[in-house]
C-alpha cells in the first residue's frame, strides 16, 4: 500500500479518544429547581440493595444503552426512570465538560431544569430518597480536595527484559484528586463531587 493510500484513509478518520471503543460511556443530569425562590441542585441517594455504591449520593443517569440516540438522550432516560418523572418535565438541557476516568470508563454531563418536583416518584430499586441543596451553597463554600495515589503493579509474567531498567523501571504514580462538600448531615463526593465542582467553577 502506498503513502497516498495510507493517507487517504487517514483523512477520512474522525478523531476521538484513543480506545475509548473499549471504554464504558455514563449520562448524567445535573438537575436544578426553583424552591424557596431560590436553586437547588437535586441529588439521589442510591439504594441500599444496588450492588454497586450503596447509600452514595449521585446525580441521576447510568449506562449508555445501544437504543440510546446521544449521550443527552440517556442522560434524561435514566434521569425519567429513576425519578419517575415525564421528558416535559425537564427543559434547558446543557452539555458539560465530559470526563474520562482512569478507570475505563467516559461520563457525558448535563445540567438541566426539573421543573416539577410534585411529579417525583421514585424508582425504589434504585433510588432511596432524594434531597435538594440550594446552589448558593456551593457557590459559597469551596470542596475539600483530597489526594489519592494509585501505584502500578506489574502483573507476574509483565517481560521486564523487554524494557529499560528492567524490573527497576521507575513507575509514575497515578494520583487523583477526590472532591468532598459537606452539606448538613450529607457527604457528596467522588465523581458526583468532581461533577459539582465544575459546574460551580462554569456559573461563577
Amino acid at each position: 500500500m502506498d503513502a497516498k493510500t495510507i493517507l487517504n484513509k487517514v483523512q477520512q478518520h474522525t478523531p476521538a479518544i484513543l480506545g475509548s471503543r473499549n471504554f464504558t460511556k455514563f449520562s448524567i443530569l445535573l438537575p436544578l429547581i426553583q424552591k424557596d425562590n431560590e436553586t437547588h441542585v437535586l441529588f439521589e441517594v442510591r439504594s441500599r440493595q444496588l450492588r454497586r455504591q450503596p447509600g452514595d449520593i449521585c446525580f441521576p443517569g447510568g449506562k449508555i444503552d445501544r437504543q440510546d440516540t446521544s449521550e443527552e438522550a440517556a442522560a434524561l432516560r435514566e434521569t425519567r426512570e429513576e425519578l419517575g418523572i415525564e421528558e416535559v418535565d425537564i427543559s434547558d438541557i446543557f452539555p458539560l465538560d465530559y470526563m474520562v476516568s482512569p478507570f475505563g470508563m467516559i461520563v457525558y454531563p448535563y445540567a438541566g431544569c426539573i421543573d416539577n418536583l410534585e411529579s417525583i416518584k421514585l424508582n425504589l430499586a434504585e433510588v432511596e430518597d432524594y434531597f435538594t441543596v440550594p446552589l448558593s451553597f456551593f457557590m459559597e463554600n469551596e470542596p475539600q480536595i483530597h489526594k489519592v495515589d494509585f501505584e502500578a503493579k506489574p502483573g507476574e509474567d509483565f517481560p521486564f527484559d523487554l524494557i529499560v531498567g528492567g524490573e527497576d523501571y521507575d513507575w509514575r504514580t497515578r494520583q487523583i484528586d477526590e472532591y468532598f462538600y459537606l452539606y448538613e448531615d450529607k457527604v457528596i463526593w467522588g465523581l458526583t463531587g468532581k461533577i459539582l465542582a465544575h459546574f460551580v467553577e462554569m456559573v461563577r
